[in-house]
């Protein structure tokens, strides 16, 4: 009987009480992933409204300021210089994981790219008349608030569509290799205006994509360590939407 008794002590447990607190430390595990992801994506959305600020602040300094406007346009060396700023800094930011982890070098870098790219696209802007550049601005801003809040609440899955952005970036790749063969035998506007649509569509897909990827409920995700790196990459999805608008829809100054 007591052989019997001491057999029964000594069964393994059952399923449930082997898993009785699993329930419990999956949930407050899901529950901390959460709260980093959101603690992830308000600091890549700080980051990117200073970003957008000072850009825009820029934007409307070259414009609208005639005697900024005129030594800017006058003295093209400081966009060449701006150009090798951000072509560096963003080699930099891109390929050099360590190095975009590391502060405060990740924001050393940031803030170079993101002056270089705001005097960039000050200095293109320059050249188009003021109401076509706040006109490009408000297009832009629009389209980004909207296309932000449809990957937020839509339950399409745009990370799983990187082929379809690939196919749209060798169409562009031939468009811009099309125009550069046929620009020195004459400009054709339409075909000029083709490759812009093209790039405002393939751009608003990868703010889409990008905006999605933050989200981390997707088919793909970005770690939460990488925060400067997504900055990066929805800065540069609004500054060449801005850009593809200013071709379309931009007048030049008179």
């Amino acid at each position: 009987m007591k052989k019997g008794k001491q057999v029964m002590d000594n069964e393994p447990p059952s399923y449930q009480e082997a898993t009785a607190g699993y329930e419990e430390m999956e949930a407050q595990f899901v529950w901390d992933d959460k709260n980093i992801r959101r603690t992830f994506i308000r600091k890549v959305y700080a980051i990117l409204m200073v970003q957008q600020l000072v850009t825009v602040g820029i934007v409307c300094l070259f414009t609208f300021c005639g005697p900024v406007r005129f030594y800017i346009q006058t003295h093209p060396g400081l966009y060449m210089a701006s150009y090798i700023m951000f072509f560096a800094t963003y080699i930099a930011l891109s390929c050099c994981g360590e190095l975009r982890r590391q502060f405060p070098w990740n924001v050393i870098l940031l803030v170079l790219f993101t002056l270089s790219m705001a005097f960039m696209m000050g200095f293109v802007s320059s050249f188009y008349n003021t109401k076509s550049v706040i006109l490009c601005l408000g297009i832009t801003a629009l389209v980004c608030f909207s296309v932000t809040v449809f990957s937020f609440q839509s339950k399409y899955d745009f990370t799983s569509c990187q082929g379809v952005l690939f196919s749209l970036c060798m169409v562009m790749l031939l468009c811009a290799i099309t125009i550069s063969i046929v620009v020195p035998f004459g400009y054709v506007p339409w075909l000029h205006a083709i490759y812009a649509v093209l790039g405002a569509i393939l751009f608003t897909l990868f703010l889409a994509f990008d905006t999605q990827l933050l989200l981390g409920n997707k088919r793909v995700s970005i770690s939460p360590e990488e925060y400067i790196f997504a900055t990066l990459s929805i800065y540069l999805d609004v500054i060449y939407l801005y850009t593809f608008m200013l071709q379309i829809l931009g007048g030049g100054r008179d």
